[in-house]
Parts: structure tokens; sequence; C-alpha cells
């Protein structure tokens, strides 16, 4: 927990969630608060952020994820098996005709 909670005044319960949800919101959208991890039960249950920081992390581990598959790609990659770009483009558009 200590990576998802950098700072105390990032955790916040439940209930006070229910209670402040406009505050809460509003220091996210306007970047004063980078995120918030709700607690239940003294245990992290969820994490608020802005969507624009969301948004980056799912950008960042698409961009991951698409590294990987190429270098594996690479690591696997058969020279007997390849075609030409002129055969590819052949039976590509021998598919789209059928």
């Amino acid at each position: 927990m200590s990576t998802l909670l950098e700072h105390s005044s990032q955790a916040i319960s439940v209930t006070e969630v229910s209670r402040s949800a406009k505050t809460i919101f509003d220091r996210l959208s306007s970047g004063e608060q980078e995120k918030y991890v709700v607690m239940r039960n003294n245990a992290p249950a969820a994490v608020m952020m802005p969507v624009s920081v969301y948004e980056a992390l799912m950008d960042e581990l698409d961009d991951l994820h698409i590294q990987l598959t190429a270098q594996d790609r690479l690591r696997s990659f058969d020279r007997e098996k390849a075609i030409s770009h002129a055969e590819m483009l052949k039976r590509f558009a021998d598919e789209d005709e059928s």
C-alpha cells in the first residue's frame, strides 16, 4: 500500500466521499488533488483520480502492451515463413473480393 498511498492527505473514507462528493470532485478536476484512495474498513477499496490522469495511464498501458507484442513478434520472426509486401497485398486483395 505504500505506493498506493503516497500522502496521508490522499486517504479518504467512504463516508467522507458520500458527505463531500462535490468538494472532492472539484479538487480532482482542478488539479488541487492528484488522487484519493478511498478506504473502507481501514483498507483501500478504490482510487479516485481525474479523467485525464486515468486516460494517460491507459494510454501508457496500451503503449507498453504494443511494445511487448512487437518485441515478442521480433523474437519469434521466421524469415522462412515471411512473404513479400506484394504477396501480402495480393492475398488480402483476394480475400476482400470474396
